[in-house]
């Protein structure tokens, strides 16, 4: 049996943009309490994410993106002591916290210790259970409840720290994932598939900005059948035909049709399916080294279902 990681730290808890926002703390729990109650969680390796040293954040962001959100952080913490403001907000839908610095660089961590295991050929792959999600953060900008891109300071990681020469990002997040292609686009060391519905936030990814992006915008009320279908025609050849060494996969569950995020019609069964054509892949080409990553996913019953479906099937079970 192929072993699969599960980093996550409590401090990813600890971030949170105030009452009734969707991208909040109990995501987690749901997901810990479904690997709990189904048995799954003692098939998987478990790890403590490591806080990301900020020169690996940086071979994804700006310095001076990271600088602002290290001040901002420090600025809150003296506020909150002073009896303060509990957050900052950053833009309509996304603030900050004293605990979200901790929490974003534990993301980042999960998922650059997650490529060192993969890598060392400790683990076959590994799941990072983390927020704040990433592929919504550009390289200057933190935006849409993400404030480092976790999948791409990794990918970044890999290319740089292992001299690999391709590796793969697979987004199948309801949302387009624009900070990832902020950052890897025109790098033709990395190819970027991915399958969001549009028009819808954040109103971007109709147009390929360079040759190594697959971008497939869906309609809303698409099928999982419908999505399958893109996927075989759209991704795999281009996957098939760059032979990444390692995949990363943006792992965003609210385009399932349950969750109120979005409008497409994904299940269970769709996300094993999809994780099953990335896994065929990696072990055909990449020696089955994938590091997937938490993104979206907001209602609590269809997000740790899916979840689970997802690391079933990375896990051989």
């Amino acid at each position: 049996m192929s072993k699969t990681g599960y980093f996550t730290h409590r401090d990813c808890w600890k971030h949170e943009m105030g009452p009734g926002h969707p991208e909040c703390p109990e995501r987690l729990d749901a997901i810990e309490d479904r690997l709990l109650v189904t048995g799954l969680g003692d098939a998987l390796e478990r790890f403590e994410a490591p806080e990301a040293a900020l020169a690996d954040i940086e071979l994804a962001h700006d310095r001076m993106h990271v600088a602002a959100l290290r001040g901002m952080s420090d600025r809150l913490n003296e506020e909150l002591m002073a009896g303060g403001p509990n957050y900052a907000q950053l833009d309509t839908d996304t603030s900050i916290n004293a605990h979200t610095w901790k929490a974003a660089l534990r993301a980042a961590g999960a998922a650059l210790a997650a490529t060192d295991a993969v890598m060392a050929g400790e683990l076959e792959n590994a799941f990072c259970a983390v927020r704040p999600p990433g592929h919504h953060a550009t390289r200057s900008k933190a935006m849409g409840f993400c404030f480092f891109n976790n999948v791409a300071v990794a990918a970044k990681y890999a290319l740089q720290r292992y001299n690999l020469h391709r590796v793969a990002v697979v987004d199948f997040d309801v949302h387009h994932g624009n900070g990832t292609e902020d950052i890897l686009a025109g790098d033709s060391r990395a190819l970027m598939v991915s399958i969001f519905q549009h028009p819808f936030y954040p109103y971007s990814g109709d147009v390929d900005p360079a040759p190594n992006m697959v971008n497939v915008p869906v309609a809303a009320y698409t099928r999982g059948m419908d999505i399958r279908e893109i996927i075989e025609m759209m991704w795999i050849p281009r996957l098939e035909a760059f032979k990444p060494e390692m995949i990363f996969v943006s792992a965003g569950f609210d385009a399932h049709r349950e969750d109120d995020m979005g409008q497409l019609g994904l299940t269970e069964q769709d996300y094993t399916w999809i994780t099953q054509r990335i896994k065929d892949i990696a072990r055909r080409y990449s020696k089955g080294r994938i590091v997937s990553c938490l993104e979206g996913g907001y209602v609590m019953g269809p997000l740790a279902r899916s979840v689970e479906a997802h690391l079933r099937v990375l896990a051989d079970l």
